[in-house]
């Protein structure tokens, strides 16, 4: 199973819709493992973004990552980071699909409600660096075989 970190970014928690994005992740299948609602700190978004650390626009991604507080969560399922990742739609919200989040919310790249993990390997690490492994609650859903051969 595959893990992804999902963050509700302050623009999504600011317009009242951590309720809408979480219903669309338990539609969708996945399973949620954990979640905490946290005001970043400038030195987990210097950590979360790291790898954009020399581009141009790293400034102002950790002072709006930074802004106002964010929902994280860690969802888990079958082809987790795929399966979010269209639930979210494109970084551009103008090409997202419609009916992802992106694509019925979203507006602006800059204000792009939601951050999910982009491969296995960062799903883990993401989770890793939210989430103590304590902080994540490992269960059985019953309608596990309602989603899942």
């Amino acid at each position: 199973m595959e893990r992804t970190l999902i963050l509700v970014k302050p623009d999504g928690v600011q317009r009242g819709l951590m309720g809408e994005i979480v219903a669309r992740f338990e539609r969708r299948g996945l399973k949620l493992l954990g979640m905490k609602f946290i005001q970043m700190s400038q030195e987990l978004a210097n950590q979360h973004y790291a790898v954009h650390k020399e581009r141009p626009f790293f400034n102002d991604l950790v002072t709006y990552i930074t802004s106002g507080p964010v929902l994280a969560m860690v969802w888990e399922g079958k082809d987790a980071i795929a399966a979010a990742r269209s639930t979210i739609g494109a970084t551009k919200p103008a090409e997202a699909t419609p009916g992802s989040i992106r694509g019925d919310f979203g507006m602006e790249i800059g204000r792009n409600l939601v951050h999910g993990s982009d491969s296995p390997e960062n799903g883990v690490k993401e989770a890793n660096l939210f989430f103590k492994p304590e902080e994540l609650v490992t269960w059985t859903r019953a309608t596990e075989s309602w989603i899942r051969e």
